[in-house]
């Protein structure tokens, strides 16, 4: 069967760490003959599960890279991308979600709704992607379906309405009650292969009476259709799931499903309200912007027979060579076509084209437009747009957050340099939130990321991958300078040296600036400056930003204003300004009382609420500030922000203080002063390295 426009559904599976979102993805891959055995996340025969294809993956039994696959559910094709839960790889979620038209929020009906299910939401609202509410592990212990669902409405301000009832819960789960066909589901069978319906068991009758009562309520306001349809008691099936798929396009209501994934049960009918709600690629509107009209929006068509316009959103380094993962927004792409890279301007052929199946593949002759599909041998970055050569469009860009911690690698020996620029140039290609670059003064190499873990897995895969043994050095926060009052300047540049010298004179001020990293002011009158000097200011500050004079930290959150100066006819020059401006920087800089900033993170930590105190002390031997505790039922949720500098090593002392009961995520919230008791440490610790260096 071949997709089209009407029949296609590109849909991410995103969710808190541990709500089972592989698992899931391993049961539906089975129910739609993709796979024909189930291998679990930590295999116990030494497999995993189909989506968590690399070695680091089955034995952290976390997903790291966002995989990809295809199935066929009735008549429907569907594009499913498995994404990390853990939000040192966010960026991954962030790729997944530009391309997608619906998601799947997985939460676990004992945790609820989690500090990473709040991120997830988020990055959803940010891409305006519906999305449907899969209640899983109803299986296990204190689950709570109920709690989940007001939990939605509490925590995320999702419309969530609950289409189904559970048959029994915990060990007792026998299957779930649909309230629009008012039958009961049980999955029979060693896999929970066999869909058994119903009529509903007498003791949950009137329970799924009430429920659908207060289901067509909320529904009903998406369909006039519906709403006369209940007043002349005349509702249809077909009624419900049409007010139900408006309201889900709209972002407006979370219809939730429930089930357990591990024990095989309510999965079908997921797949059944992902094709039913779901939207398909030609009810998303697409914005593309025009380069050659000052990137004005434009909206595309859906049509396969228009000129092509597709995204590389994600590449990758496997066994075949650079895969290179594209969403067709416009148009087609087949194979022998030819491709413009929009951002090189360079031209390439499509040699093989191939639908992903995690890490196998298979080969296809076309894709059409709304398909996501993978090239092979193409040189491009993360983010490029391709098109067919007549359109100059660019794809939105991406949301990519800085990174907030470094680490040194030092290869040991010359095998391993060789080896580690090969993994250092793939993993930057690969990843936009993981960094390297060389330290001019030390001669070391500097990796950067998003948290201990991100850069923990990027080493581990030089070594495994790559063969390159590295050594790490001690983890280095990324510290900020900022000022903190105005400061004037006044400065002149004169030198001598025979033949024409180099004269210049730059005067103004310079001051804080809350939001923004650096900002330019040309205040300049009357010509004293001449015009063609005054980006040379420009770069002679700009020079000054990239190390700070406290410790050595890029210098953020300054504006720069010129409003005198003095020039020579013969001895000014582009070199004379900017030596002019680096020396004002300096003059004043000291006198504007430099301030460091450093990174603080907002960490959740959950654990039962016996610990709660132990965790509580944790947190505020870190500098940490407290900004929320909750409890539900035995579980207490405390979040806070500290530091980035205080946390490292903190899971070995969280495991300690909670007997390993207790579990945390972290994300950069962001940057604030230090106190005066750091700010004087770190002063002195880089005026020693200074005299060392």
């Amino acid at each position: 069967m071949k997709p089209d426009g009407r029949t296609l559904r590109n849909i991410g599976i995103s969710a808190h760490i541990d709500s089972g979102k592989t698992t899931l993805t391993e049961r539906i891959l089975y129910y739609t003959d993709r796979i024909h055995a189930i291998h679990d996340v930590k295999g116990k025969d030494g497999v995993g599960a189909t989506m968590d294809s690399m070695e680091l993956e089955k034995e952290r039994g976390i997903t790291i890279a966002s995989a990809a696959t295809y199935c066929e559910w009735e008549d429907s094709f569907v594009n499913i991308i498995d994404t990390p839960g853990h939000v040192d790889f966010t960026i991954e979620v962030e790729r997944a979600l530009r391309v997608l038209d619906g998601a799947v929020l997985v939460l676990c009906s004992v945790g609820g709704v989690q500090s990473q299910s709040i991120t997830v939401d988020r990055q959803m609202r940010r891409y305006n992607v519906p999305r449907i509410a899969f209640v899983n592990k109803c299986d296990r212990s204190g689950a709570n379906p109920d709690r989940v669902i007001r939990q939605l409405r509490e925590k995320l301000n999702h419309n969530a309405v609950a289409m189904q009832i559970p048959i029994g819960l915990e060990a007792d789960l026998q299957g779930v009650v649909d309230l629009i066909t008012m039958k009961a589901y049980y999955f029979d069978g060693a896999n929970g292969e066999n869909v058994r319906i119903e009529a509903i068991p007498d003791g949950l009758k009137a329970e799924a009476e009430a429920r659908r009562e207060a289901m067509l309520d909320a529904v009903s306001l998406f369909s006039d259709e519906l709403t006369e349809g209940i007043l002349e008691e005349a509702v249809t099936e077909e009624l419900i799931r049409d007010a139900v798929r408006r309201g889900t396009l709209s972002l407006e209501l979370t219809p939730v499903f429930m089930g357990s994934a591990y024990k095989n049960k309510g999965v079908q009918n997921l797949l059944d309200a992902v094709v039913d709600y779901l939207p398909n690629p030609e009810e998303i509107t697409n914005i593309a912007l025009d380069l050659d009209q000052e990137e004005k929006e434009i909206t595309l068509s859906h049509s396969p027979d228009d000129p092509t316009v597709a995204l590389a959103f994600k590449l990758e380094d496997g066994r075949y060579g650079q895969l290179t993962y594209i969403r067709i927004y416009q148009g087609s792409v087949g194979k022998g076509n030819t491709l413009y890279n929009t951002r090189t301007g360079k031209k390439l052929k499509v040699g093989r084209l191939v639908r992903m199946h995690a890490n196998n593949m298979e080969e296809i002759e076309t894709a059409p437009s709304g398909d996501i599909v993978a090239l092979f041998g193409v040189d491009c970055a993360s983010g490029d747009t391709f098109t067919a050569g007549d359109l100059n469009y660019a794809m939105t860009s991406m949301h990519v957050p800085a990174p907030v911690i470094s680490l040194t690698v030092t290869p040991e020996d010359n095998k391993a340099q060789v080896n580690m620029s090969k993994a250092l140039n793939r993993f930057t290609k690969e990843d936009p939130t993981f960094r390297s670059y060389v330290d001019a003064e030390s001669g070391e190499t500097v990796i950067s990321g998003m948290g201990e873990l991100h850069l923990e897995v990027y080493v581990e895969r030089m070594r495994r991958e790559y063969s390159a043994l590295v050594q790490t050095g001690m983890p280095q926060v990324a510290y900020r300078e900022t000022i903190s009052r105005r400061a004037e300047f006044n400065y002149t540049h004169k030198k001598q040296t025979g033949g024409s010298g180099q004269y210049g004179r730059v005067s103004g001020f310079m001051e804080p600036m809350p939001e923004g990293d650096y900002e330019f002011v040309d205040a300049i009158k009357g010509g004293v400056i001449p015009s063609e000097f005054i980006p040379s200011c420009n770069k002679g500050f700009k020079a000054c930003l990239t190390k700070g004079r406290v410790i050595g930290f890029p210098i953020t959150g300054i504006r720069i204003t010129i409003d005198d100066g003095t020039s020579h006819s013969v001895d000014s020059s582009d070199v004379a300004f900017q030596q002019a401006a680096i020396g004002a920087f300096r003059e004043a800089y000291g006198k504007a009382k430099p301030a460091i900033l450093e990174p603080i993170m907002k960490v959740v930590v959950e654990g039962p609420s016996e610990f709660q105190g132990a965790i509580l002390a944790t947190l505020n031997q870190r500098r940490g500030m407290i900004s929320g505790v909750s409890e539900d039922g035995n579980f207490s949720v405390v979040e806070a922000e500290v530091p980035l500098a205080e946390m490292f090593g903190y899971s070995t002392t969280l495991r300690s203080a909670t007997q390993g009961k207790a579990e945390f995520t972290m994300e950069f919230a962001k940057y604030r002063e230090v106190p005066q008791s750091v700010s004087e440490g770190l002063v002195k610790e880089y005026e020693e390295q200074e005299k060392t260096a």
